[in-house]
């Protein structure tokens, strides 16, 4: 990893406030896309609650990734890009990723889950996650199981019937980042083996699964590929991942990572609509949030 990618990287987890340097333009038709001027702030995650027909987007705000602050929120926007609501739920710290289930949004929020009841934006529980320090993706299980990765200690805890427990750890999970629950396994994309105090690694990460019973592993790319953030289904059996630090949208399937779209370093972690094939990205270093076109390449 380049001297350039770790300072910008730095940057983001300090600040959020500089624009990150120019790369490859985008190769796929833009929706839309919204920016500071509609208040958009270090956008970590988007996620599409297909029960109440929302668009929620967490920014971290002024005070970057780690920054207990309590200067992030999540915003409500609609489908076409309009922000219904700027601060639908405010207090938070540093939000990043986020998945709802049974009327809740569950939001991972540095060292704590944050619940908040989607029908009037209010905080509702609070979970301390002891020893975490970088809490980053989210993801549901349908019997209410709520998982959550530590891509810092290379943990993904799990919170069930009131109950906190580590799920996986250890180098055999590669420091992860994205989650999704899809039936019985947990698909992970990491951000790689030796992780640095920079951030860097001594190898990239890739896309797996761990059964959600066994926790076995199984490898869904042949080859590390990159520094993974946000993944999801593309509603055709493969993924949708994100390489945060080099800004590159991948494609994941039959074990191949195909490039979709080159962007900015600090790609985050997407929403992507099966019906209407619109992928929504943050930028986070941008300080802005585009909807893209992919209808052309299903």
């Amino acid at each position: 990893m380049t001297s350039k990618i770790l300072a910008a990287f730095a940057a983001v987890l300090i600040f959020c406030a500089a624009p990150a340097s120019a790369a490859p333009a985008a190769s796929l038709p833009v929706v839309w896309s919204i920016g500071q001027a509609e208040g958009v702030q270090a956008p970590e995650s988007a996620y599409y609650d297909a029960a109440s027909r929302t668009l929620f987007v967490s920014q971290m705000g002024a005070g970057g990734a780690t920054g207990k602050d309590g200067d992030g929120f999540v915003s409500r926007l609609d489908t076409a890009g309009t922000v219904l609501e700027h601060k639908w739920a405010s207090g938070l710290n540093a939000p990043k990723g986020m998945r709802a289930h049974d009327g809740t949004l569950w939001v991972a929020d540095i060292d704590r889950l944050v619940a908040i009841r989607i029908a009037g934006g209010e905080i509702v529980r609070e979970i301390a996650v002891p020893d975490a320090r970088f809490l980053n993706d989210v993801a549901c299980g349908d019997d209410g199981a709520v998982y959550v990765s530590d891509m810092a200690t290379g943990r993904i805890h799990r919170y069930k019937d009131g109950r906190l427990s580590v799920f996986a750890e250890g180098d055999a999970i590669e420091h992860p980042n994205g989650l999704l629950v899809e039936k019985d396994r947990l698909i992970v994309a990491s951000w790689g083996r030796g992780l640095g105090a920079d951030f860097g690694t001594e190898t990239p990460g890739g896309v797996f699964a761990l059964d959600l019973t066994t926790r076995a592993r199984t490898d869904l790319t042949a080859e590390p590929f990159g520094n993974l953030d946000g993944i999801e289904a593309d509603g055709q059996g493969g993924y949708i991942v994100t390489d945060w630090v080099a800004g590159t949208v991948y494609r994941v399937a039959d074990g191949v990572a195909r490039v979709l779209l080159n962007l900015p370093q600090g790609a985050a972690d997407v929403a992507f609509l099966t019906a209407s094939k619109r992928l929504i990205v943050p930028e986070m270093l941008e300080n802005k949030i585009t909807a893209f076109d992919l209808s052309a390449d299903f």
